[in-house]
């Protein structure tokens, strides 16, 4: 009974460790406004811990690998509601790696791997924050769809306004003797509204600029 007793307390810290852990990697989560944040992480771990404690004092008869296997199996379907496809791109993916990821450091401060636990911790916020930096970053483009009266050269205009070598889609419509282009480019660069409107009062041939895409 003593040791009971005893096993089980000693099994709270490292309960409370991995919400200690989880809380951490969330935060930094968290300070990138990603979908799994602090609660999502700290939950995850701490719920990784503690059934690695009971399947470990409650089974003692029984194969803890087992819980295990199920742990990683059931976080696997949680990641999967956060991966999403929108815009022609998957997203949330790596946020999904990541609480996969937590989950195995919950479990190893279950199993009293505290060293194992705290590495991995580290090392998954070092990357998520390296990562994060431009020259690892993949290059984002903007759709901007333009409408202007062309009479010389004002398609190489537009297109040097920003910065593009091509157009994406190009309609042309001729019209009371004007000819009308109604064109889709792609653009690294995130125009925001006012700047939209600066480029079409300093070029009059510009008839309509708008972001596309947005929600």
């Amino acid at each position: 009974m003593f040791d009971n007793v005893q096993g089980e307390l000693l099994s709270l810290i490292g309960i409370f460790y991995a919400a200690v852990l989880g809380f951490a990697v969330g935060f930094e989560r968290k300070l990138r406004s990603k979908e799994a944040g602090i609660r999502t992480h700290t939950i995850v771990c701490l719920g990784a811990a503690i059934m690695v404690v009971v399947s470990k004092l409650a089974f003692p008869a029984g194969d803890p690998g087992r819980v295990a296997a199920q742990i990683v199996t059931g976080i696997g379907f949680l990641g999967a509601g956060i991966i999403v496809y929108k815009r022609n791109e998957v997203r949330g993916l790596t946020t999904a790696a990541g609480v996969w990821a937590i989950a195995g450091i919950g479990m190893a401060c279950g199993a009293g791997l505290f060293i194992v636990a705290t590495a991995g911790a580290l090392i998954l916020v070092l990357i998520q924050w390296l990562l994060h930096r431009k020259v690892f970053a993949n290059k984002r483009y903007y759709q901007v769809e333009v409408k202007f009266i062309a009479t010389t050269n004002e398609r190489e205009i537009v297109k040097k306004l920003f910065g593009t070598d091509r157009y994406y889609r190009l309609v042309i419509e001729r019209k009371d003797g004007d000819i009308y282009y109604h064109a889709v480019l792609n653009t690294d660069v995130e125009y925001s509204s006012e700047r939209l409107d600066e480029i079409m009062k300093s070029h009059e041939f510009i008839l309509s600029l708008e972001r596309i895409g947005d929600e």
